[in-house]
């Protein structure tokens, strides 16, 4: 056995005092989706810059770019949970097959993407609206994205490996690098090259490709923790089938938001196409509230997973509460900017009077559910670090299309645009008893079990 294989010390995640390990990895990690919050909206407020035709183009693709990061994502959390149990029970090799089969799964994801893409990409946008200028700039958007997708899908696989092993430092690195470039890149091919939309998203594709390459070389030469194996190497069924028994309920449970997402505009469009440019506009922006939370999490869920295989209730419970604590924190800032700014947030987007008037209230209405969602996100990332991703699946799918998307088309009825808005709000209600509900079952299955 080499020395890489032996690990003789103890790793941090289950030695280090909880306030300072989850603040370590999560910050990091939090920062970099920072940026990409950032690069997220500069990419359609360079957009904006086009027409409000353009922007809906952008804003009516968000489903499919959403359903492809939920793969990519749902995928990482199955390769961070076990591979996080695997490093806390000390089974390297277990956990090197975590690491290889999950960079595997990537590649494999982005060839689905790329066919569907090149194949149904203009019927998607003919589905939605006959807009001419919006079908045309959108169908050629999603084509890019969807065929230089592997950079998204391996750059977030590797990613996954370095925050697994508490090196988070480094995916924050290659994430920042990569959304850096994509914000310089998106005027230079939208305005200079005059490539207009798709000028957006093949800046996307080219800061997400550079991401990958960082990723693979960080864990490379970074990350001794694990060894990446070319060749080789050969897929194991066991190992794929313990990534999605987490990761396959992780996945369905973001896909719904593209559902849900495409369900919304559906209601939308009826009453005016600046309605979906302002549902576009607000999840752009939501993103630099709920990109932090989600990067925290992903600190989390390595820290529990690991302290899980250890047999360290006590840690387990500490990351968790303190997790929460943050995450209504950062909600709380979140809902007094809304509040105060929605006029300003929407002013970046080149907002018309006609926009102003929609989306100053939709901004004001939904935002009162950021409170609530802090604690649901958090709950939802522990079921899945404690491999009971099907509870999170299960809040997920009653959440968006149980509550949300219903209440949002009954409340459509009433003729009042201002009314659909409210569909948020009561949803996070339906959800925060749900999670409190599993989270009193899990304790009762999983941690009350460590203690005796």
């Amino acid at each position: 056995m080499s020395e890489k294989e032996m690990k003789p010390t103890e790793n941090k995640m289950g030695v280090m005092p909880i306030n300072q390990l989850l603040l370590s990895i999560s910050v990091p990690i939090m920062l970099s989706m920072l940026v990409q919050a950032l690069y997220n909206v500069v990419d359609s407020i360079f957009v904006s810059r086009i027409s409000e035709n353009a922007l809906n183009a952008v804003s009516l693709a968000f489903p499919v770019q959403n359903l492809m990061i939920a793969v990519a994502t749902g995928t990482g959390v199955g390769i961070n949970a076990l591979l996080g149990k695997s490093l806390g029970e000390k089974n390297f090799e277990r956990a090197n097959l975590a690491a290889n089969n999950g960079v595997f799964l990537g590649v494999c994801s982005y060839a689905v993407f790329a066919v569907l893409g090149l194949l149904f990409s203009r019927t998607f946008f003919l589905a939605q609206t006959d807009v001419a200028e919006i079908v045309e700039g959108g169908t050629e958007y999603i084509m890019v994205c969807a065929v230089g997708s592997f950079g998204i899908f391996l750059a977030i696989a590797l990613e996954r490996l370095l925050q697994a092993t508490g090196k988070t430092v480094y995916s924050m690195i290659n994430q920042m690098v990569g959304a850096v470039i994509n914000i310089i890149f998106d005027p230079i091919f939208i305005f200079v090259l005059d490539m207009g939309v798709v000028g957006a998203a093949w800046a996307t594709v080219l800061g997400q490709v550079v991401g990958a390459f960082m990723g693979l070389c960080f864990n490379l030469r970074r990350n001794p923790e694990i060894t990446l194996k070319l060749r080789g190497f050969r897929p194991d069924g066991a190992t794929i089938r313990r990534i999605y028994s987490v990761g396959v309920p992780s996945i369905i449970m973001a896909s719904i938001g593209s559902v849900m997402t495409f369900g919304l505009n559906q209601i939308l469009i009826g009453f005016t196409t600046t309605a979906t440019a302002v549902l576009g506009v607000y999840f752009k922006l939501q993103s630099f509230v709920f990109m932090p939370i989600f990067g925290m999490n992903n600190g989390m869920v390595p820290i529990v997973a690991y302290n899980f295989g250890a047999r360290k209730p006590d840690r387990m419970l500490g990351t968790v509460k303190l997790a929460m604590c943050y995450a209504t924190g950062i909600m709380v800032l979140g809902v007094a900017i809304f509040q105060l700014f929605p006029g300003v947030l929407l002013g970046f987007f080149e907002a018309s009077d006609n926009m102003l008037a929609i989306g100053v209230p939709a901004l004001r209405i939904i935002s009162i559910h950021f409170i609530l969602a802090g604690f649901s996100i958090v709950a939802s990332s522990t079921f899945q670090s404690l491999g009971h991703g099907v509870l999170s699946l299960a809040v997920s799918l009653i959440r968006q299309l149980v509550v949300l998307l219903p209440a949002a088309w009954l409340l459509s009825l009433s003729g009042r645009l201002e009314m659909v808005w409210w569909a948020f709000p009561l949803a996070e209600l339906f959800s925060v008893a749900l999670c409190a509900i599993f989270l009193r079952y899990i304790y009762r299955k999983e941690i009350l079990p460590l203690r005796a």
